[in-house]
């Protein structure tokens, strides 16, 4: 074994566990007889691994596992300050990023590029993908079934509704625990296979939906390390639908950030595998190509896609039953877009009221204060303040109850855009207003 500098990741969770070394040996080696691998360390074993000696590669999984018992939450190679393995599974590496991502997410003040968006970010091809992580197994006796699968299925639904109806500002640190603390473990225990893919099909849709919440608040590198995950996750459980709605989440990303040749690239990858399912996915897939390509300065295909996307509404059945929301209002919304893009201010601002008038009871607040922000600002565009103003005091009325880094922008960048208007008096005061309240 190679000395080297003191490992002080491992001697901050030894003092966390709050074991002598003694004891720490005795349960790494309590770990070793359980999986019939007996070791035989003592007191000093452990002084010389704080120190920095590196344990044998077949030793590390050992305390890892001692100090995951004793802390009640996995523990990582890299929260330990322990190597990787040099032989160990994609799926192996996989879990142990997720934990610390998660890990790494909460505590986000260290984290590094948390807020930068990758212009080079390398996409995974679905065929290169699918089905080549191997499952993971603990060794333990821990084996998970389909009550797991839905515990997981119904967070992720939960964690969905209250982002949608408070924002990600508090919401995303409670998905990154869920994932480290929750869904890592299960997707190292021992399952039948179709339940482990169920498993990683859910970890899947949570680590899009984790990105997502980042992306509200401009976590732009930290959400496309979770959309890279969920990418990952999609092809382990053949899951081709989500692996597209991962992609498309990326192309609003890239598309919503002004990189648009990778805004088409993203959203085209997620369009192609769908061009014969079910017309409202189609349509959902399709909405994106035309933001992607207004973006990228292509009008002309912007709009053949806005009209696949409406041709493919159009024959969709009942919209009681959308997929990913989508629905005539999501579509008058998307056309915004697209008009906006290509130059016609005001055929957005039309577009925009037309969704308003199209929303119904299902639309959550944080969407209506975000969108209700975008036709303000389009209408002080076109000169029309008054309207401008009208629409900002019924954004300012409702922003208290959101916590949301989308609108937080929105309503900070109120007081720049008005600041040539303070001496007319409704500007004036949605003006004041808003600074008060984007000191919150």
């Amino acid at each position: 074994m190679e000395t080297r500098k003191p490992n002080t990741h491992l001697d901050r969770l030894h003092k966390e566990a709050s074991w002598t070394q003694g004891q720490f040996a005795r349960a790494v080696n309590l770990i070793g007889t359980e999986r019939g691998t007996p070791t035989t360390f003592v007191e000093s074993t452990v002084h010389y691994w704080r120190k920095g000696v590196t344990p044998k590669e077949e030793v590390r999984p050992l305390i890892l596992e001692a100090l995951s018992r004793r802390l009640g939450r996995p523990v990582t190679h890299s929260e330990a300050g322990l190597p990787n393995p040099v032989h160990h599974s994609n799926s192996y590496s996989a879990v142990e990023d997720l934990i610390d991502l998660g890990r790494q997410d909460v505590e986000r003040r260290n984290f590094l590029g948390a807020s930068l968006f990758s212009v080079a970010l390398s996409i995974p091809d679905w065929p290169d993908i699918v089905g080549r992580m191997e499952s993971v197994q603990s060794g333990g006796a821990h084996r998970i079934g389909e009550s797991e699968v839905a515990l997981v299925t119904k967070m992720t639904d939960r964690l969905w509704d209250t982002f949608e109806d408070l924002g990600g500002t508090h919401t995303r640190p409670l998905a990154a625990l869920f994932l480290a603390n929750t869904v890592a473990p299960f997707l190292r225990a021992d399952a039948p296979g179709a339940i482990r893919k169920a498993m990683l099909s859910a970890a899947s849709f949570l680590c899009y939906l984790t990105g997502w919440m980042a992306e509200d608040e401009a976590l732009h590198g930290l959400a496309q390390r979770y959309y890279r995950k969920g990418l990952e996750f999609a092809g382990a459980s053949d899951d081709h639908l989500t692996y597209c709605h991962v992609l498309r989440g990326m192309s609003v990303q890239a598309a919503d950030l002004g990189h648009g040749p990778i805004a088409v690239r993203l959203a085209d990858a997620a369009a192609a595998a769908y061009l014969k399912s079910e017309p409202r996915k189609q349509a959902f897939f399709a909405a994106q190509q035309g933001y992607a390509h207004a973006v990228a300065g292509d009008s002309r295909a912007a709009l053949i896609s806005i009209r696949k996307t409406e041709k493919s509404l159009d024959i969709a059945e009942s919209g009681a039953r959308t997929f990913g929301g989508f629905s005539a209002s999501t579509l008058a919304y998307a056309t915004s877009h697209v008009r906006y893009h290509s130059g016609d201010v005001r055929g957005s601002i039309d577009s925009l009221e037309l969704h308003f008038r199209l929303r119904d009871t299902g639309d959550t607040l944080r969407s209506a204060l975000r969108f209700s922000s975008i036709l303000a600002e389009r209408q002080l565009k076109l000169g029309h303040l008054d309207a401008a103003c009208q629409t900002w005091t019924q954004v300012l009325d409702d922003y208290p109850k959101v916590h949301s880094g989308r609108v937080d922008r929105h309503v900070a960048n109120i007081p720049l855009l008005l600041r040539p208007y303070r001496t007319n008096a409704a500007a004036r005061e949605v003006r004041e207003r808003a600074l008060q309240d984007a000191k919150r």
